[in-house]
């Protein structure tokens, strides 16, 4: 019997896992892939508090891990496939074991769509990136491409022309669906350039990413566009599927909560970018752990 089982050991549930083996809590964290999970496809972050010239993901996760297991939080590398409600307590089945805990934090994260296209896949976290805010200061006066045209597309394209030297910003369709003063603020900015009625087919590039191969929807026509990086923003899900029927998720899948981070169910709360909220950063999720810990600390305490 654990008192905290943690589902996710990225950087919520690492900072989770600190904060309930700091207060002596009996801790699990079950991850089904690596540690670190969606920040292992960012080489280094410029905005983590405290760490100025930045710091590269591997070795933040890395400190993360060890303080987390040097307050005695355990590590299995295990996938939960769905959670069962008995009468004083919570089971996580996995894919190999069944653990039975008093509380439960979902930090599951989200994943970012991908393109599925050659190139793509070997060249992540060089020069292909899912997260202007991340990566945009490191292409300065650089050539970059933008995949998608929704809002989040044209907001990290705006984001993106204070560094870059161009901003291609490549959709499927003839015309975006970004709100349309943000195409406008994209007009005026005169760095974005605006690639309309394209796909991606290929991405170029030994080491890192050097050109992409671009493919006219409409006459089939190909073509390279030499460019140093390639945000794709062409949807987020988060990682919430075993949760159904559990919680209470909205339309997209995310995860309802109140102040405290608690959940539709007493006792199971949840940190990062599989909740609903504004911002998706590094720091929101380690805040979230924080007070995701907290949170269960106190439900435990009433127990």
């Amino acid at each position: 019997m654990y008192d905290v089982i943690i589902v996710g050991a990225g950087p919520a549930g690492l900072t989770a896992a600190i904060y309930s083996g700091r207060s002596r809590l009996k801790t699990l964290v079950l991850e089904k892939s690596i540690i670190g999970g969606q920040l292992m496809l960012t080489e280094n972050i410029e905005n983590f508090p405290g760490f100025s010239g930045g710091i590269s993901s591997q070795e933040l996760i890395e400190k993360m891990h060890k303080q987390a297991e040097d307050f005695g939080a355990e590590f299995k590398n295990e996938e939960v496939k769905k959670i069962t409600l008995e009468s004083d307590f919570k089971q996580i089945h996995t894919s190999s074991n069944r653990y039975q805990t008093k509380s439960i934090i979902i930090a599951t994260g989200a994943h970012y769509k991908r393109l599925g296209v050659p190139g793509e896949d070997r060249l992540i976290g060089r020069g292909v990136s899912y997260c202007a805010t991340c990566d945009g200061p490191l292409f300065k006066d650089k050539v970059v491409a933008v995949i998608g045209g929704g809002n989040t597309a044209a907001t990290e394209a705006l984001f993106l022309a204070k560094f870059a030297k161009t901003v291609y910003l490549i959709h499927r369709r003839d015309k975006l669906r970004a709100a349309k003063i943000l195409e406008e603020y994209m007009i005026k900015s005169n760095k974005v350039e605006f690639i309309l009625g394209s796909v991606v087919t290929e991405i170029i590039g030994k080491d890192r990413l050097g050109a992409i191969k671009l493919k006219e929807v409409n006459s089939g026509k190909e073509e390279l566009l030499n460019c140093d990086g390639m945000f794709v923003f062409v949807g987020l899900e988060p990682n919430t599927k075993f949760l159904a029927g559990l919680v209470n998720l909205d339309s997209k899948g995310y995860i309802i909560t109140d102040e405290q981070l608690q959940t539709s169910v007493n006792g199971i709360f949840t940190a990062g970018d599989c909740r609903l909220k504004t911002l998706r950063q590094v720091v929101t999720a380690c805040a979230d752990g924080a007070i995701a810990a907290f949170s269960a600390e106190i439900f435990l305490t009433k127990l």
